[in-house]
């Protein structure tokens, strides 16, 4: 018998370890295409040059100074919020967890529209406050949700309630100082337009610490997984653990949104094909779920730039038309 367990461990380890490999392939390849294209075609060996050499040339400053910084931002932005969506589905056991859902982008977008409106030369402290308000956010959704225990349902329900109770603040802030709308906008969507290497420094070390700590609870959450009692037997501090680590997805959620905005369904569409593929095996998971959001904003990003060009869509415009139906069609599974 514990020959056969190891064999199969063996077999799962094998086959993630593929799994991610291809998916760190995707990765690299989503972010060469996004370098390479745009109104001026830069070839591969070109982009090797410029990056890893260099080389001096015409396509120097379109790289350095616009492609890739952007690339590198929509990266960032894609692996956090896929993985707070990851980390919120584990801890809450609700496939339609996701911190645009639930109202944790909601409390970030509103105190980034207050700094952004009322404090833009506060700029800097836009991450800070984000994740002070997505924290506020999490703290009323789990009290609103909690009776006797955590209720998936529940959980649904007090997030849409408080998403909409904010953004209510957001068009009230956006109705009484209408004159200061214009640099808000694409914030309320989520784009990617002229985001540079200022933008990649402020998420960074935010991304750095919520990754590495996101994968740290990969034990934690495979244990959350077996229900609460359990958890409790095998030793767990329940509660403390999804304090923990609602708080760290809502670290990465914050710092996203406080760069590209309120850029939705990252979160939910990107854990649950990361499933599909690499299974529920959250010290998998993790790391497959951070590589598809690279892959997923990153390519979505080049797509919106590339499309109605030279005039460009917002990406959240574009993961809101392929969220929607996604979100739909789970809620649809989960009531059946």
């Amino acid at each position: 018998m514990a020959t056969e367990a190891s064999k199969s461990n063996r077999v799962t380890a094998s086959r993630g370890a593929i799994v991610l490999a291809a998916l760190l392939a995707a990765a690299c390849l989503t972010i060469a295409f996004s370098i390479s294209s745009g109104a001026v075609s830069i070839s591969l060996s070109d982009i090797w040059k410029y990056i890893f050499h260099g080389y001096e040339g015409p396509m120097k400053e379109i790289i350095w100074n616009i492609r890739l910084p952007r690339t590198l931002v929509a990266a960032l932005v894609g692996m956090n919020l896929a993985l707070s969506g990851a980390l919120l589905q584990g801890v809450m056991r609700n496939p339609l967890a996701d911190p645009h859902i639930i109202g944790v982008s909601s409390g970030a977008g509103l105190f980034g529209i207050i700094i952004l409106i009322l404090y833009p030369h506060m700029s800097g402290l836009l991450t800070p406050v984000a994740f002070l308000g997505a924290t506020l956010a999490a703290v009323i959704i789990y009290i609103l949700a909690w009776k006797q225990g955590i209720n998936p349902v529940r959980i649904i329900l007090a997030g849409v309630a408080v998403s909409a109770f904010l953004g209510s603040g957001i068009s009230a802030l956006l109705t009484f100082y209408s004159d200061r709308v214009n640099g808000a906008l694409v914030f309320l969507v989520g784009g990617l337009a002229a985001k540079s290497w200022p933008q990649l420094h402020t998420m960074l070390p935010y991304s750095i610490g919520g990754v590495g700590l996101a994968l740290m609870g990969a034990a934690h959450l495979n244990i959350l997984a077996l229900g609460d009692t359990n958890a409790r037997g095998l030793g767990m501090r329940v509660e403390a653990t999804r304090f923990v680590m609602t708080a760290v997805a809502t670290l990465l959620a914050a710092s996203a949104v406080s760069v590209v905005g309120l850029l939705g369904f990252v979160g939910l569409i990107v854990p649950h094909s990361a499933r599909l593929l690499i299974g529920s095996d959250y010290r998998f998971l993790l790391p497959a779920t951070a590589l598809l959001g690279i892959t997923v904003v990153t390519f979505c990003d080049t797509v919106s730039r590339l499309m109605f060009a030279p005039i460009e869509l917002p990406v959240g415009i574009l993961m809101g038309v392929l969220g929607a139906p996604f979100f739909l069609y789970l809620l649809r599974r989960e009531t059946e």
